[in-house]
C-alpha cells in the first residue's frame, strides 16, 4: 500500500468564511435531525399502517423503493439545482412541498396513492440533501469542518434513533394519523432553517456571503471522472454498501430466528450500530485535521470500511445475540469516522460551485448501491440461511475493499503526477489560479 507522505492538499478554493458560523451549523445541524426523525417516523408508521391494512410484502418493498429510487434518479437534477438555485428558495420550498405532500399521507387511503406520495416525499429529501451537505462547508473554516460534520453526524443519528421510537409510542397511542401530522410539522424545520441561515449558496451569490469584493476563481465544470481520488472514494463507499445492503433484509431473520433473540435485544443489538456512529464522527473530527494530505483520507476510509466488514464477519459466528453488540458498536464508530473523511475529502477536491451535485451523486450512488443489497438480500434467504448470509455480507465488503486498494494507489499515483505537471492540478477538475490550503 502506497504510504502517505506530507503535502499539500489539490483544492484551490477560498478557505470557508473568515471566522465559522456556528450559529448557521446549529440551525442545519437541529433541521437535518428533525427532519430525519420525521423521516423515519413516516416510515415506520407507513409500514404499520400497510400491515395493519393487510397489505402484503409487496406493498412493503413497493414502500421502500418509492423512498429510495427518487435519491438515485434524481440525484444529477437535484444536485444541479441545488447548484444553481438560492439555497434558502429551495429549503422553503422543498420543507413547505414536504409538508403538504405529509398532510396529504395523513389522509390517504389506498396503498398506491401511499406509495405515490412517498415517492413525492422522497423527491423532496433528493433535493434538500444535497443543499444542506453543500451548505455546511461554506459554513465554517476548512479546519472546523470535520468538526461540523461531528455535529452534523450526530444530528443524524439521533434522527435515525428518534423517529422509530416515536412513532412506536404514537402509534400506539393513536394509529397512524397522528405521527404523520408530526412528520409534516417537522418539515417545517427546514423552512425555519432556510430563512434564519444566512450562508447562502447556489445562484449567483458568493457561498459564504463574504464581504464584498471577495473574488472566486472561475472554475470549469466539474466531473467526478476526471478526479481519480474521488473516482476510488465514491466506487469503494457504494460497492461496500451494496456488499453489506443485504444485512438490513438479513439482521431480522439472524437476530431473531437463529440466535433467539427477544424483541426487546432485537432493539438493542439493532441500535448498536447507530450509536457507534456518534463516538467514531468526533473521534475522526479530532484526528482528521492531522490528514494533510488527501491520499490519506481515502486510505484512511479504506481502512475504515474493512472495519466495517470485519465486525459484520465477526458478528455472524458468535453464539449469541448479546455479542453482537459489540460487534455493531465498533462497526457504527468506523463508519461514522469514515463519514467524516469522506466529506472532507470531497470538500476539499469539489470545486465550491459543484459541491451541490457532488453531494448528490455520492449519495446517489450509495443509495442506489443499497438498493441492489435489499434485492440481493431478499432472494437469497430464499436459497440459504441468515447466518451465511451475514457472514456473506462481511467477506464480500473485505474483497471489495481489498479489490479497490490496487485501483486506489493507481489513483493516488495518477493524481500526484497530475499534480507535479506544468499545467498544475489539472487532476482534481478545476482551474487552479493560486493553491490556497
Amino acid at each position: 500500500m502506497t504510504t502517505f507522505r506530507e503535502m499539500p492538499t489539490t483544492s484551490a478554493l477560498p478557505a470557508g468564511p473568515p471566522t465559522s458560523r456556528w450559529t448557521d451549523v446549529g440551525f442545519a445541524t437541529a433541521a437535518r435531525g428533525i427532519s430525519i426523525c420525521g423521516d423515519f417516523l413516516a416510515a415506520t408508521a407507513l409500514t404499520l399502517a400497510l400491515q395493519s391494512a393487510g397489505a402484503g410484502g409487496l406493498a412493503v418493498s413497493a414502500l421502500l423503493l418509492a423512498a429510495t429510487l427518487p435519491l438515485v434518479v434524481l440525484a444529477p437534477l437535484t444536485g444541479r439545482l441545488a447548484d444553481r438555485v438560492d439555497s434558502r428558495t429551495l429549503l422553503v420550498g422543498a420543507g413547505l412541498a414536504q409538508a403538504a405532500v405529509c398532510l396529504g399521507l395523513a389522509y390517504a387511503g389506498h396503498p398506491v396513492l401511499i406509495v405515490a406520495l412517498v415517492a413525492l416525499l422522497a423527491s423532496g429529501l433528493a433535493l434538500t440533501q444535497p443543499v444542506l451537505a453543500a451548505l455546511l462547508p461554506a459554513m465554517v473554516r476548512t479546519e472546523d469542518l470535520p468538526r461540523a460534520s461531528a455535529f452534523n453526524q450526530t444530528a443524524a443519528t439521533i434522527g435515525m434513533l428518534g423517529g422509530p421510537a416515536l412513532a412506536g409510542l404514537l402509534v400506539g397511542q393513536f394509529g397512524t394519523r397522528v405521527p404523520l401530522l408530526v412528520d409534516a410539522a417537522s418539515y417545517l424545520a427546514l423552512v425555519l432553517a432556510g430563512l434564519v441561515i444566512r450562508t447562502r449558496r447556489g445562484g449567483a451569490r458568493s457561498a459564504t456571503t463574504a464581504a464584498p469584493g471577495d473574488e472566486r476563481p472561475v472554475v470549469r465544470a466539474w466531473r467526478l471522472r476526471s478526479d481519480p481520488l474521488l473516482v476510488a472514494m465514491v466506487g469503494t463507499m457504494a460497492t461496500v454498501v451494496g456488499a453489506l445492503g443485504a444485512l438490513g433484509v438479513v439482521e431480522v431473520f439472524y437476530l431473531r430466528e437463529t440466535l433467539d433473540a427477544s424483541a426487546t435485544l432485537f432493539g438493542v443489538v439493532t441500535a448498536a450500530w447507530p450509536f457507534g456512529i456518534l463516538p467514531g464522527a468526533w473521534l475522526l473530527a479530532r484526528l482528521a485535521p492531522r490528514f494533510a494530505d488527501d491520499a490519506a483520507l481515502l486510505w484512511g476510509g479504506l481502512v475504515l470500511l474493512a472495519v466495517c466488514c470485519l465486525m459484520v464477519l465477526v458478528g455472524a459466528v458468535v453464539p449469541t445475540a448479546l455479542l453482537v453488540v459489540p460487534c455493531w458498536l465498533l462497526g457504527g464508530i468506523a463508519n461514522g469516522g469514515d463519514s467524516v473523511l469522506n466529506n472532507l475529502l470531497l470538500t476539499r477536491r469539489v470545486p465550491e460551485a459543484a459541491r451541490g451535485r457532488a453531494f448528490a451523486v455520492f449519495g446517489g450512488a450509495t443509495q442506489g448501491a443499497a438498493m441492489v443489497g435489499y434485492l440481493i438480500g431478499g432472494l437469497a434467504l430464499e436459497a440459504t440461511g441468515p447466518r451465511p448470509l451475514v457472514a456473506a455480507c462481511g467477506v464480500a465488503g473485505l474483497l471489495v475493499v481489498a479489490a479497490f486498494v490496487v485501483p486506489a494507489a493507481r489513483a493516488v499515483r495518477s493524481d500526484r503526477q497530475s499534480r507535479s505537471a506544468p499545467d498544475g492540478a489539472a487532476g482534481a477538475g478545476w482551474a487552479t489560479p493560486t493553491p490556497v490550503r
